[in-house]
């Protein structure tokens, strides 16, 4: 398996977005985390397509863009032509899910599904075979800064032995309050793809992407 680390740009300073993420992916990062917010699903507003697209070829790292925003199916193909490489939408925002899923495949780009942290992992079954990814919400999606929920442990748990059990190569990835502190925990829990805002771009960047990135490669 292979473990990777998304930094947040919602944690970054857009005064010196394109140096910040340069020092990610020389650091070892090979995601980014694109998180979109439409003060509908989740209360705060952040960014879209135009920031994206001006952004994606100032790096080489995977853009992972995450649909917090009510019924994403309306914007997927915006996404996709702006440059996300995969695209998550949640369980709880979409009226019809694997509808939604589809119309991301025919963008011919990865899908994945997101739940927030009152959601059980069991509504995921339905839809495990149709994704590359599963986002398990380890805080309140909408802001950043938040504490890692504890119970989110059990959860990420619940989700690995039920991919397992599909005997499905789906990725799962933890977003919220991950620090190098707390990320084994996640990481023994079953997550192989973590989200880090605040822990990397909370100072130093580079140090702080390749302390992480230390932690995980222990487990490759």
């Amino acid at each position: 398996m292979k473990y990777i680390l998304a930094p947040s740009i919602l944690a970054a300073d857009f005064k010196c977005l394109e140096k910040q993420m340069k020092m990610t992916e020389e650091s070892g990062a090979e995601y980014l985390h694109f998180d979109v917010m439409d003060g509908m699903f989740v209360p705060s507003i952040s960014f879209g397509m135009p920031v994206l697209k001006s952004i994606r070829n100032a790096t080489d790292q995977v853009m992972d863009v995450h649909l917090m925003i009510q019924e994403p199916i309306r914007y997927v193909e915006e996404f996709a032509k702006a440059g996300a490489d995969i695209i998550t939408v949640h369980l709880e925002a979409c009226s019809d899910v694997q509808k939604t899923i589809e119309k991301i495949r025919d963008c011919g780009k990865k899908a994945a599904i997101s739940i927030c942290p009152e959601t059980p992992a069991a509504e995921l079954a339905p839809y495990l075979e149709m994704v590359d990814m599963i986002l398990i919400m380890s805080v309140h999606p909408g802001f950043g800064g938040q504490k890692f929920i504890p119970d989110s442990l059990q959860k990420i748990r619940d989700v690995k032995a039920m991919v397992e059990e599909k005997n499905v190569k789906t990725d799962i990835e933890v977003d919220g309050g991950i620090y190098t502190t707390n990320v084994e925990d996640v990481l023994d829990a079953g997550a192989n793809v973590i989200v880090a805002g605040s822990a990397v771009f909370g100072g130093d960047p580079a140090a702080n992407t390749k302390a992480m990135m230390e932690i995980l490669k222990k487990y490759e």
